[in-house]
């Protein structure tokens, strides 16, 4: 399983429920990982997407504890054993968590690979990501050159885990 993350120099990933920063080529590589595949993510910050609607071409499933939530054209799930059984009808190489923070932290022991696309900043933030850096079962495998949005620098980078479960 795969998770796919923006976090600065802290591991911030967000303030007030919303991104940090957009940037249109983290924006692309997002679709480009996701678009055709199966997306785990919070129903908050399903909320924050157009219209606070899932993601299109792709396979939703939303965790919430509320019992009453609905999401056109997403599967609903409030558990994480209910999330992680669903999961199982997917190839694991299909499936991305794409957050919010308590999402990522939930899933993160059943993923092998981490895209973050790492800040070169700090930001104000009131969520964040757990360090890979820190983690001695994450590894960086990969890294872009260091690229530039105006004058933020990015970089963007896979992480593996060092032995599958």
């Amino acid at each position: 399983m795969n998770l796919i993350v923006a976090a600065d120099k802290n591991w911030a990933i967000g303030l007030k429920n919303k991104l940090l920063v957009s940037i249109p080529e983290d924006m692309k590589f997002f679709r480009t990982e996701t678009t055709g595949k199966v997306v785990v993510v919070g129903r908050k910050t399903v909320e924050t997407f157009p219209g606070g609607m899932p993601l299109k071409n792709r396979t939703n499933i939303v965790l919430t504890r509320n019992p009453d939530y609905r999401a056109k054209g997403a599967i609903v799930c409030h558990s994480v054993e209910e999330t992680l059984k669903e999961i199982q009808k997917y190839p694991s190489e299909d499936v991305y968590i794409i957050g919010g923070d308590t999402i990522y932290r939930q899933f993160l022991p059943w993923c092998d690979v981490a895209h973050v696309t790492r800040l070169d900043h700090v930001y104000e933030a009131d969520a964040w990501f757990p360090n890979l850096d820190e983690d001695p079962e994450w590894e960086l495998t990969g890294q872009s050159e260091e690229k530039t949005y105006f004058d933020l620098e990015f970089t963007f980078c896979r992480y593996e885990r060092k032995s599958s479960k």
